[in-house]
This record gives C-alpha cells, sequence and structure tokens, in this order.
C-alpha cells in the first residue's frame, strides 16, 4: 500500500504512543519494521524525534506527549528527503535537535543555555556522521542521533534515557549499505 507522509506521519504518531521503552532506538527500530516505512525517506525525520520524545517521557521526562508530537509533526513536515545529501544536515539529528527545542521551549530569541546545548548535541552528531560519510543511511543516522540523544539527555539533564548495544538489520535493504564502515554494521 502507498502512504502519503500525513498518513506516515500519523501511523508513526499513534505507534510512538504506545511506546513503553526508555530507549529510543528501541521504539524507532520497532516502527522501522513497518510497512509505511521505507530504508530511506522523510518520514524517519518525524520518527526520528518521535522516538526520542517517548523514550524521553517514558524515562521520567515531565512532557505532553500528544502536544509534543503534534509540534514535531508540524516542524518536521518542512524538511525535504535527501537533506543530508543537499543540505549538508541529517534530517535525524534536526528531528531530534527540534524534540530537545520543543521540550526546553527554546526558540530563534532564547538567551538561555538549552539553546547553546541544543547547538552542541546537534554540531556533535553531526560531526561523527561526517567523520563515518556516506551514502546516505537513515536508520545509521537514526541510531547514531538517536544514541547521542540518550546520552545526551541522561548526562546534562539525568532523565535516565537507555541505549544497549546496535546492530543494524536493515543491511541487505539498504542499496548503499556502506558496509564495515558503519559502526553498527553486523
Amino acid at each position: 500500500m502507498e502512504y502519503t507522509l500525513e498518513q506516515k506521519y500519523e501511523l508513526i504518531k499513534q505507534a510512538a504512543l504506545k511506546a513503553t521503552s526508555k530507549n529510543p532506538v528501541e521504539i524507532a527500530r520497532e516502527v522501522m519494521e513497518q510497512d509505511y516505512v521505507n530504508i530511506h525517506g522523510p518520514e524517519h525525520h518525524f520518527l526520528d524525534g518521535a522516538a526520542f520524545l517517548m523514550a524521553y517521557k517514558n524515562a521520567g521526562g515531565q512532557i505532553d506527549a500528544i502536544a509534543c508530537l503534534n509540534e514535531l509533526a508540524k516542524r518536521t513536515i518542512k524538511m525535504p528527503g535527501a537533506m543530508c545529501g543537499y543540505w549538508g544536515i541529517c534530517g535525524s539529528v534536526a528531528a531530534v535537535g527540534a524534540a530537545l527545542s520543543i521540550l526546553h521551549g527554546t526558540s530563534p530569541l532564547s538567551t538561555d543555555d538549552y539553546y547553546k546545548d541544543n547547538m552542541a548535541f546537534t554540531s556533535s552528531v553531526i560531526g561523527h556522521m561526517a567523520e563515518i560519510g556516506g551514502a546516505r543511511c537513515c536508520k545509521r543516522n537514526a541510531f547514531l542521533s538517536l544514541s547521542y540523544g540518550a546520552e545526551f539527555v541522561r548526562t546534562k539533564y539525568g532523565i535516565p534515557m537507555e541505549c544497549s548495544e546496535i546492530r543494524c538489520d536493515f543491511s541487505s535493504k539498504n542499496p548503499q549499505c556502506i558496509g564495515a564502515k558503519c559502526p553498527f554494521h553486523d
């Protein structure tokens, strides 16, 4: 079945709201297995941020999940696919950055440390992605963004998000897989 991006977002939102894990990678992987999530595509922008938000909530973060997911959807629906190659920024990193911004109420006019923290987080993940290189892989970049995000909020804000060892089982579906260059290649 073919889905519009809006339909994918709604399905992702409903799946995210059912998640009970404190591990954002685990939440994302469950959703990634669904037929409405392609191996690559802009649905990952919302999916990755949604998995992060729900793991944050499940780890004790005090948020209004529906309001946060709705705001994330409004922000990420504007992000085109292939941002990594065409814009030099990964949509997954931008989505987790947007989630952090939503959690902290950060805006372009913010002068608090959250503004600085969000930039530090996204730049550190992008730096690691740059070291690995391409070609694109929405799964690899999601795993990087989400694992770094879990560590970031655990260290910086004391929210006990979890992240266990990550091994990718999507390689056979990705014709651009970089194999052993990927830190998650099995």
